[in-house]
């Protein structure tokens, strides 16, 4: 059975460009409720501490110096088949690919600094939302 709550982050591109209050509402219209939310600035160990999954990858050292660049802002969102359906509102990594009226066909600038990101399974959400926000962490 799907769950209820994802992890989200508007990250480094979008924050910088002053999306977020759109970012945020799109949200919200669609359904979810924040159930917490954190602006933070990343150190790059935190980023790659996040991101380890990734660290035998080219793009991994990239990738931490972009999202240690600026401020994100971290979610944790409820709603039913949350990672699902967020999925689908923020669309396609590659924003070129992304369906109209998702976030990231309207804010992405590109496949790296695609303005959000979401989890790709419940498992993942769970172990996201707990690498932020302590009262999410498993037991």
């Amino acid at each position: 059975m799907a769950g209820s709550i994802t992890f989200s982050m508007i990250k480094p591109d979008a924050y910088s460009a002053g999306n977020s209050g759109a970012i945020l509402k799109m949200i919200e219209e669609a359904g979810f409720t924040i159930k917490a939310m954190k602006l933070t600035k990343l150190t790059p160990e935190v980023a790659g501490k996040f991101y380890e999954v990734h660290k035998e990858r080219p793009f991994y050292g990239e990738l931490c110096a972009y999202m240690s660049s600026a401020p994100i802002i971290a979610l944790v969102l409820q709603k039913a088949n949350a990672v699902e359906e967020f999925r689908k509102l923020i669309g396609a990594t590659d924003p070129t690919k992304a369906a109209d009226g998702t976030i990231r066909k309207i804010f992405a600038k590109s496949i790296e600094a695609n303005a959000v990101h979401g989890s790709d399974s419940d498992e993942n959400a769970a172990i996201e939302a707990g690498f932020f926000f302590s009262q999410f962490e498993r037991v």
